[in-house]
């Protein structure tokens, strides 16, 4: 079997067009499955052909096509259901035959059921003409049905030993045709397969049993002996007969009665009852005959099983049905059977007749051309002679009434009423025989057996036997309401369909007399039944041809080919093409096609119907040659072929310009190559001489310098040893000289600083004071100055020129106005807001040095005149800054009044009242001076102008309005205290309207609340330590101020460096965004905004800065005193880093601020009693101020969670119920082990936090104590799953800007520290919750690419952590000592690790799943439809003709830069969620391959993108992806070499395909494609134009006979679901974790408790 039937093949078929691919019949099923859902009716696919020529196949695969397309919805697997009723079909009704291994001796027509989406919601069956004659003859090479083999092939099973069955060689109804056995199937398989169908389908193993029993008392009962008595009309049967005792007991029937009736039979009159013996041969036929009708009624049986098992209570929208009924068929001996269904196939091909010839003349009317309609074959005679009144059957069933009706005698009535019949004929040699000419031969039956198969009699007392058996099935099959001579079953399902079918034509009017129910009269009304369903169908054909009757393969007969497709009416079909007009284009593809005949000056026409007359009736004269329709045009025999001469001939007169040029330019190349070549030679001829000579020159030269070398060395020996000495002479001496120069430029040095300190100080005064009294005379002469120019433009502006050039500038002037409006507005108010901050500062610093200077004098009389410098210098300062304030305040009151003024009148109202007055003057001037028509034009156009301007001012002056509101708007907002959250609603507000990028600035407002949270906590911390030193000796030390000026310069201009450069990107991005934004006639107002927005923040940041500083250098004081005061001298001589208690404090201070406090000095306070009860009392009130504080912190935490939870209940409310269910279990189970953490601690402790309440501790520090070193921490946690819920709602977007897998970081620190309290309880449930989370996690977003990037990054990572830190040797290769310290010490993970890295694949494999997902429905189209090259496949193949489509028009099309787009998405996300390098290598190459796999695929079985144009298309795709692929550094990946064979088939389609070098070429190159994809691409390919040629026969042959050694696949398409195994390498972490930083918007505060 070829792999054309495939899983791959079904995908690609589906959706495509009829006629886009190969013929094949998936696309006939994919034809009436689209036109069942666009049209909602109800289809019919009618295979039809001669025996043993493939319809049961056919059927059976466009069975499992629908199956496949059209799945239930449900979880009912009816689609399994209705393939699995092929095999039980196959078994029961199938049967060997001379033509045929695999023959269907019975018809079925199955009606696929749909809803309303169309999914397959059930099925029905109905069957035709059981050939019940095979169950007790068969003719030589022929066998029974396959049921019968295969159960004797399984008799050796356990099951089976009751039936008490051998070979089949052994029994008489499966011998009869001598070779048992078929080539190639083995019966005990098929079996099985039954077997399996019978129990998908439901039918219980009892009931299987049972059909065995059945089955096999058949066969026994075909070997029951018969002994003929010595009179001759009677016999007799053993009573022990092996056979028969079988069939009794197998049946459940009385064994002597059935011996008596086997042999007797009897007679009813209207008075007595007879029994009455019965000859030998009336035993065997009544023997026959009770085999015949068992196995008739046990396939009644089946079928009505297999519709009960498909049927469905769902209403049925529409439906699919398949036909597969008997081919025509003709024997040497031709009875009752084949007479049948010959009649039956004469009916179908009546229907096909009048179907398909009709649509073909009824598109010439719709199109509207003048059109005779042609006669074609009607065989309605040759059907009346079957079933009118008198004719066959009629006859017939009237012969079976006669109580001795014979043969003969029927025979001889057919040949009296029907001898004048032109389809009937007798032959000449025999009486019992007559002729029959069907539509496709002519057939000679024999009479003999007519009636008695018509009458299908079976003997009542043998019928009743089997009603009485013990087994309720046997009993079933022959009750009273069954038809007991029916051998045709109609489901009753079927009958009850509510699908109202109604025929085509009226009903044949029956015989008046009374019929019974023979064979005869049930097969014509089944077949008219089905005649009826098919007309009310839309029908699909399939012509099954058969290549040769001797069952070859690969062997292809012509005459036989011809003979089936005459009689199955495809040459009338072309007949009738070939009379009318067999070619049509429409206007579209004709011109597109033939455009290259038109004239240049004929193409300006836009009308395309137009064009297309006028090129037909200037080539072709004769009209009768070609017909316009209202969409195509229509050709008789010949045109085409025409005018392809005729575009051939325009192409080949290109083609020789083309080629002469091009063979001019290689002529010249290889002249060009030649001379070349020819200046090489010389060239190294040249060099060859001057080498030699170089050579020799190099020798000479090497002598002289080894010469002078010797020499030197001698020389340099002896000046080395005087110099040495007098080296050393001089170098004492010089340096007594330089040290002393050093000491005098030293004093020198010292004093020139003082001195420029002091000229800087003195230049800068002097500088300041110039400036002012410059900026005083600027101003005063440009207000001079801009008096004039307002006279000037005052004067101007009243002339008649300048109405036009201020009309025009109108609303530039406004909108610069509205501009210098809200810049001075917002410049005024940073200023206040800085003058505001400065003055503040200023003032509390001065207060504060006068405490100091104060202090610094009672302490030490020393140091007071620099203080001083300092004081006078701040008051400078002060002094200067009140002046700016004032002059910024005169400004501001100035520029206020002239905004009032403009918004109680504005200027420009006023000014365009003016000019509008003085254009009315001169317009009635105009108007009064005007004479002609020119003059009085001139005017209507200045009035139109002004019109629109004064229209225009109107705008403006809304939209001034409108922006006066909206300041008034941000004004407001910005008088909310919560400064920083108005920076970020109106910002977040006016920015998303501008599309600004916000980054920068959301960095900036963040460090701002940071700063806000750092200061409170200090000024609560200074508060306690002024409370706690508030009655302490207060002794401040000069060095203090130092550190505090340190701090605050190292500080300010570390903040001032980091906060340019962040000024300086938001306005570098902000400008651009301003560009875009003005380039698409964008407001600026977010641009102003978020830069007045920017200098508030910078703002804030100095003044949280300040007051950080402030109190970071009062507790550092405050520190420094308490450690001297308590510390001796030598001790702070060098003190050691552990003795300080909060090192979070120290860790933050530069360098020059340890130097000074490591010299601060503090005397020792006197100690006395009285000092010591002060203490006392100090201490008691301290403990006091803790409870207190405490109490206070309580209540803030209730508040705070009272906040959190409102907050969680009003974001639960907009949740949907279930999100709502499953929120509060999650909030139930963190209160309910918050709850058993508190009741597990012992009695009278409580969770606190870790440590000191240090100010300075950090997040850092309190996870480093907390989870890293706490050897003393109590061992409560919060529950493990609190911590996996909380983690794994976690979502990508909330962790940006953090450290990458954090997440997994936090799970690996909570191990570690269940680890450490050995707690192996918490390490399990930890584990198993985590990997619990995740599954769920990646269930609930299967289809979220980033989520599943997200947690396949985490879980590699955690991982490598488990891994890095497990303690093994082989793992710890990489680590730091630091690192070292977090290994796992009571656990060995190893079980765990394996589970992870299951997990982490099965993650992998999801991730790969949802981008293949994505980027499936644009490979075809982006790879071999989309144009990446223009103009290379605007042009069709010659003679392609495209059917109906059946999809609506829609531009669903892709291009290559979507796929790149998207990887490029790819790429990002995994490299921003820290996916290890190597596993995003593995993910490209897999997409890659996929990208090859669909491509190609398509690509071999479209034979319409088998062209040149498309190879070149696809060389440029792929060199893009390797450009896509090198610009992500990802070619080490492997993507390249899966697209090996996608390459190799592009250059397959476009090298030459004529000589055999180009075989052995093509053979060499395309190593990675097999021997098939090679023949089928070469089979396919088709030229675009005439100056290509298809591909031969004979070259085809030769790249087999070349490819023959190769070991190829037996499969043409690639698997596009194969996936490449996944490796995760170990990847250790370079961070230590006390280096981890959790960002608080995470709200996992929980890992701060213990």
């Amino acid at each position: 079997q070829l792999p054309i039937y495939g899983q791959d093949v079904i995908y690609a078929y589906s959706g495509q067009n009829m006629g886009d691919m190969d013929p094949h019949i998936f696309a006939v099923a994919e034809e009436a499955y689209k036109q069942m859902a666009r049209d909602e009716k109800n289809q019919s696919i009618i295979v039809s052909g001669e025996s043993g020529a493939g319809k049961t196949v056919s059927a059976k695969y466009a069975m499992r096509y629908f199956a496949t397309v059209g799945g239930s919805a449900s979880d009912t697997n009816i689609e399994e259901k209705v393939l699995a009723s092929s095999p039980i079909m196959e078994a029961i009704g199938n049967a060997k035959t001379t033509r045929n291994d695999n023959s269907s001796r019975f018809g079925k027509y199955i009606q696929i059921g749909f809803d309303k989406r169309y999914h397959i919601i059930g099925a029905n069956m109905r069957t035709y003409l059981l050939e019940k004659s095979r169950v007790v003859f068969q003719a030589e090479d022929e066998r029974n049905y396959h049921i019968f083999y295969q159960l004797c092939a399984a008799a050796s099973l356990p099951e089976f030993k009751e039936l008490m069955l051998t070979c089949a060689e052994d029994f008489f109804y499966t011998s009869q045709g001598g070779d048992i056995r078929i080539e190639g199937i083995d019966d005990a398989e098929d079996f099985e397969k039954t077997r399996q169908a019978f129990t998908l389908l439901g039918v219980r193993e009892s009931h299987q049993i049972s059909i065995f029993k059945i089955i096999a008392s058949i066969l026994h009962l075909g070997n029951v002996e018969i002994q003929a008595e010595r009179d001759g009309d009677s016999c007799s049967v053993s009573p022990q007969d092996e056979h028969l005792n079988s069939f009794c007991r197998l049946l459940g029937v009385e064994h002597s009665q059935m011996e008596h009736w086997l042999c007797h039979r009897k007679l009813v009159t209207t008075s007595e009852t007879y029994v009455k013996t019965m000859s030998l041969q009336q035993v065997v036929n009544a023997r026959n005959a009770l085999a015949k009708h068992i196995y008739a009624q046990l396939f009644s049986w089946i079928v009505e099983h297999i519709n009960k098992a498909l049927y469905t209570p769902l209403k049925q929208h529409s439906f699919i049905g398949v036909l597969d009924i008997y081919g025509f068929e003709t024997f040497e001996v031709n009875s009752f059977e084949q007479f049948c269904i010959n009649y039956a196939n004469e009916k179908l091909q009546q229907q096909f007749n009048s179907h398909v010839f009709k649509l073909e003349q009824e598109e010439y009317m719709k199109e509207e051309i003048p059109w005779t309609l042609i006669d074609f074959y009607d065989n309605q005679p040759c059907i009346d002679l079957i079933e009118a009144k008198l004719g066959i059957l009629d006859l017939l069933d009237e012969e079976c009434k006669v109580p001795k009706g014979t043969d003969q005698n029927w025979a001889q009535k057919l040949y009296d009423r029907h001898s004048g019949s032109q389809h009937f004929q007798k032959p000449r040699m025999s009486n019992t025989a007559f002729i029959v000419i069907h539509f496709a031969d002519k057939v000679e039956y024999l009479s003999d057996g007519f009636l008695e198969k018509n009458r299908d009699t079976v003997y009542e007392e043998q019928i009743n036997i089997l009603k009485a058996s013990k087994f309720p099935l046997v009993a079933d099959l022959f009750h009273d309401d069954k038809d007991s001579v029916s051998a045709t079953t109609t489901s009753g399902k079927g009958s009850s369909s509510k699908i109202n079918i109604r025929s085509a034509r009226p009903p044949l009017k029956a015989s008046n007399k009374e019929h019974k129910r023979t064979v005869g009269h049930q097969f014509r009304t089944s077949l008219h039944l089905l005649m009826e369903t098919l007309n009310a169908t839309t029908p699909h054909y399939v012509r099954c041809i058969k290549p040769n009757d001797e069952k070859l393969p690969f062997h292809f007969d012509p005459k036989r080919a011809v003979q089936q497709l005459r009689a199955c009416g495809v040459l009338e079909t072309i007949r009738i093409s070939a009379a009318g007009y067999p070619s049509r284009w429409t206007y579209h593809d004709f011109f597109n096609r033939y455009r290259v005949l038109v004239k240049k000056r004929e193409l300006t026409s836009t009308d395309k119907k137009a064009i297309c007359r006028s090129v037909l009736e200037s080539l072709i004269k004769d009209p009768d040659k070609f017909q316009f329709g209202r969409t195509k045009i229509f050709f008789r025999a010949g045109q085409v072929a025409y005018l392809e001469k005729l575009r051939a001939d325009r192409f080949r007169a290109a083609t020789i310009m083309i080629q002469k040029t091009v063979r001019g330019w290689l002529q010249r190349v290889k002249y060009r190559r030649l001379k070349i070549a020819a200046l090489t030679l010389q060239r190294y001829c040249r060099g060859h001489l001057a080498r030699r000579l170089a050579e020799h020159l190099r020798r000479t030269r090497a002598a002289i310098v080894l010469q002078k070398q010797c020499r030197m060395w001698r020389a340099r020996q002896a000046y080395q040893r005087v110099r040495g000495a007098a080296v050393v002479i001089q170098a004492f001496a010089r340096g007594m000289f330089v040290r002393r120069i050093y000491q005098q430029i030293l004093l020198e040095h010292k004093a020139t600083i003082l001195q420029k300190h002091l000229r800087g100080w003195m230049a800068r005064r002097r500088f300041q004071r110039l400036r002012g009294a410059a900026i005083i005379i600027q101003c005063a002469f440009r207000m001079l100055k801009a008096k004039q120019e307002l006279k000037a433009l005052k004067i101007e502006a009243r002339s008649a020129e300048h109405l036009k050039r201020l009309n025009v500038g109108m609303e530039n002037k406004v909108v610069q106005l509205q501009r210098k409006i809200d810049d001075q507005n917002k410049e005024f108010k940073s200023l206040s807001e800085q003058l505001a901050v400065a003055t503040s500062t200023h003032a509390t610093e001065v207060e504060k040095l006068k405490k100091e200077l104060a202090q610094y004098h009672q302490s030490q009389g020393g140091g007071g005149l620099r203080l001083q410098e300092e004081v006078e210098n701040l008051r400078a300062e002060l002094q200067r800054a009140h002046c700016e304030r004032k002059v910024l305040e005169d400004t501001h009151t100035r520029e206020k009044d002239e905004l009032r003024k403009v918004r109680e009148g504005p200027w420009e109202c006023q000014e365009n009242a003016l000019l509008k007055d003085e254009k009315e003057q001169l317009n009635n001037q105009i108007l009064c001076q005007a004479k002609g028509e020119y003059q009085s034009k001139e005017l209507e156009e200045e009035r139109s102008r002004y019109q629109n301007l004064v229209k225009e001012y109107s705008r403006l002056e809304q939209r001034y309005d409108n922006l006066r509101d909206e300041m008034t708007i941000i004004k407001a907002r910005r008088a909310v205290p919560d400064t920083v959250m108005c920076y970020g609603s109106v910002g977040g507000s006016e920015v998303s309207k501008a599309a600004m990028d916000m980054m920068v600035f959301l960095k900036l407002q963040k460090r701002v609340r940071e700063l806000e949270q750092e200061r409170k906590k200090l000024q609560v911390q200074l508060e306690k330590r002024e409370q706690q030193d508030s009655r302490r000796v207060q002794v401040r030390a000069g060095d203090a101020d130092l550190a505090y000026n340190s701090l605050k310069r190292q500080e300010l201009e570390s903040e001032n460096k980091k906060l340019k450069n962040d000024l300086n990107e938001l306005r570098k991005a902000v400008a651009d965004q301003a560009t875009q934004d003005n380039s698409s006639h964008c407001s600026p107002d977010g641009y102003s905004l978020l830069l007045n927005q920017l200098k508030l923040a910078n703002e804030e940041l100095e003044v949280r800065k300040e007051e950080v500083l402030i109190l970071r250098t009062q507790i550092v004081s405050a520190d420094q005193r308490r450690l001297t005061g308590r510390s001796q001298a030598g001790l702070l001589a060098n003190p050691p880093l552990a003795s300080f208690p909060c090192w979070s404090v120290w860790s933050v201070l530069p360098p020059c601020a340890w130097h000074c406090l490591l010299r601060a000095r503090v005397p020792h306070p006197p100690c006395n009693l009285h000092r010591l009860l002060e203490a006392q009392l100090q201490a008691q009130g301290r403990e006091h101020e803790a409870e207190v504080e405490a109490l206070r912190a309580q209540v803030e935490a209730l508040k705070e969670d009272l906040d959190r939870q409102q907050q969680t209940f009003c974001q639960t409310l907009l949740l949907s119920p279930e999100a709502q269910l499953e929120f509060g279990v999650r909030q139930e189970l963190t209160r309910l082990t918050n709850d058993n953490l508190v009741s597990a601690l012992p009695e009278g402790h409580t969770l606190r936090a870790v440590g000191p309440p240090w100010p300075f501790v950090s997040f850092r520090e309190i996870w480093k104590i907390s989870v890293l070193q706490s050897p003393q921490s109590p061992k409560h946690l919060l529950s493990s799953n609190s911590h996996c819920l909380l983690l794994l709602d976690l979502k990508p977007q909330m962790l940006t800007g953090s450290v990458p897998c954090l997440p997994a970081y936090i799970l690996y620190m909570c191990i570690r520290h269940a680890d450490y309290i050995n707690d192996d309880l918490k390490v399990h449930s930890l584990l198993t919750s985590t990997i619990n989370g995740i599954k769920r996690v990646l269930k609930k977003h299967n289809e979220d690419f980033e989520m599943t990037s997200f947690w396949l990054s985490n879980t590699c990572r955690l991982l490598h952590c488990l891994k890095q830190y497990s303690g093994d040797e082989g793992f710890m290769t990489q680590n730091t000592a630091k690192q070292n310290e977090h290994c796992l010490k009571n656990f060995d993970l190893t079980e765990y690790r394996q589970v992870l890295s299951d997990l982490s694949i099965q993650i992998y494999q999801q991730l790969i799943k949802i981008a293949e997902g994505v980027l499936q429905p644009m490979i075809v189209s982006a790879m071999l439809e989309n144009e990446s090259i223009q103009g290379l496949s605007g042009v069709k193949p010659t003679g392609y003709r495209k059917r109906s489509s059946s999809m609506v028009d829609g531009d669903n099309s892709y291009c290559l830069e979507a796929i790149i787009r998207q990887m490029n998405s790819f790429h990002t996300v995994m490299c921003d969620q820290g996916l290890d390098p190597e596993i995003i290598l593995q993910v490209f190459k897999q997409l890659f391959y996929m990208i090859n796999a669909v491509t190609l695929n398509n690509l071999l079985l479209r034979k319409d993108v088998c062209s040149w144009s498309t190879g070149m298309q696809l060389r440029y795709n792929i060199s893009q992806l390797e450009e896509w692929l090198r610009g992500r550094n990802l070619q080490q990946s492997g993507a390249v070499q899966t697209l090996e064979p996608l390459i190799q088939a592009a250059q397959l389609l476009q090298l030459k395909k004529k000589t055999p070098e180009d075989a052995e070429a093509i053979c060499s190159l395309c190593t990675s494609l097999s021997t098939q994809q090679i023949v089928k691409i070469l089979n396919l390919y088709t030229p675009v134009n005439e100056f290509e040629e298809r591909v031969t026969v004979a070259f085809i042959r030769t790249i087999q006979a070349q490819l023959q050694e190769r070991n190829d696949p037996q499969q043409l398409l690639l698997d596009s679901k194969h996936m490449f195994p996944v490796l995760f390498p170990f990847n250790p972490s370079l961070l230590t974790m006390d280096s981890i930083h959790i960002p608080a918007y995470l709200n996992l505060e929980f890992l701060n408790e213990v």
